[in-house]
């Protein structure tokens, strides 16, 4: 396997980043998750303008142009043949001392890893999931806004760490006033008396780019979509509920803290979402 490190390429082996770089320090630093489809990187343009938003508010300058880093993304997949693959594209602060001050670090690292990824077995895409709410709320957006996506996932993994626990493969995390603000790595909808619903970027969700497919999909099949503050008692009721996320793609989930939610089978409109998610992949976005 070959990654992109700082302007060469380089087999994983010798992918090596200092003990001193602040990523790793301190989880100072911005990321992306990306997915390749058939030779097509499904929204990269998104992606990218994400990134250069995330690193933005960290003051963190990418010493790449948007151009730049989309011919590394697609070069790094070309240099390992794949067509189909999960990309990880990071930019982390660099090397410096012990302390936390980010302008000691004069040089900022990036790295782009191509790869394969599967979230969850195909029985889950197919029959649904069961997911469980976990105690661990979600860090307040006042606190560190969820909108950058950052190196520092610990809030996250400590959900996922106790859905694990709870024998679950995905949870969903609340907010500090009780509403529900995503799941561990994914975004959720669900579905009440045919409208979309998702909780809004200011309750602690990330605004993922499958999210945001997910509303243009929405306006193509003609289904009311929106925002609105959701408790764990809506998603109990709903007919329908979905998760969203680059890795995740759109899973379909039919139990909720032991209840079964709708018919207990995924339902019509996720199963519509689905199959329009599945035909824009290979369409939208940037050919290799």
């Amino acid at each position: 396997m070959k990654i992109y490190l700082d302007g060469k390429f380089v087999d994983a082996a010798d992918a090596k980043i200092s003990v001193f770089d602040h990523g790793l320090l301190y989880g100072d630093g911005v990321f992306e998750g990306i997915r390749l489809y058939g030779g097509n990187v499904f929204r990269l343009e998104e992606h990218l303008e994400r990134l250069e938003y995330s690193a933005r508010a960290i003051m963190l300058d990418i010493p790449h142009t948007r151009q730049e880093l989309s011919d590394i993304t697609c070069e790094t997949c070309r240099q390992n043949g794949l067509t189909d693959a999960y990309i990880r594209l990071v930019v982390t602060r660099g090397v410096g001392d012990l302390g936390l001050a980010p302008w000691l670090c004069p040089k900022p690292s990036v790295f782009v890893i191509a790869s394969k990824i599967s979230l969850y077995p195909q029985e889950h895409y197919d029959n649904g999931l069961a997911i469980v709410t976990v105690p661990t709320r979600r860090i307040n957006p006042a606190a560190l806004p969820p909108t950058i996506k950052s190196l520092n996932y610990l809030n996250n993994i400590l959900g996922k760490i106790e859905a694990k626990q709870f024998g679950a493969l995905e949870a969903i995390m609340l907010n500090d006033q009780g509403y529900i603000a995503e799941c561990t790595a994914d975004n959720i909808f669900i579905v009440h008396k045919g409208a979309i619903v998702t909780p809004a970027a200011s309750q602690g969700a990330l605004k993922g780019i499958t999210r945001d497919t997910i509303f243009d999909i929405a306006a193509e099949l003609n289904v009311p979509i929106h925002e609105a503050n959701m408790t764990r008692y809506d998603a109990w009721c709903a007919d329908e509920c979905f998760l969203t996320g680059s890795g995740a793609e759109v899973v379909p989930v039919v139990k909720l803290d032991g209840r079964v939610i709708g018919s207990g089978k995924p339902g019509e409109i996720t199963r519509r979402v689905l199959a329009s998610f599945r035909r824009r992949v290979l369409i939208e976005g940037t050919k290799l």
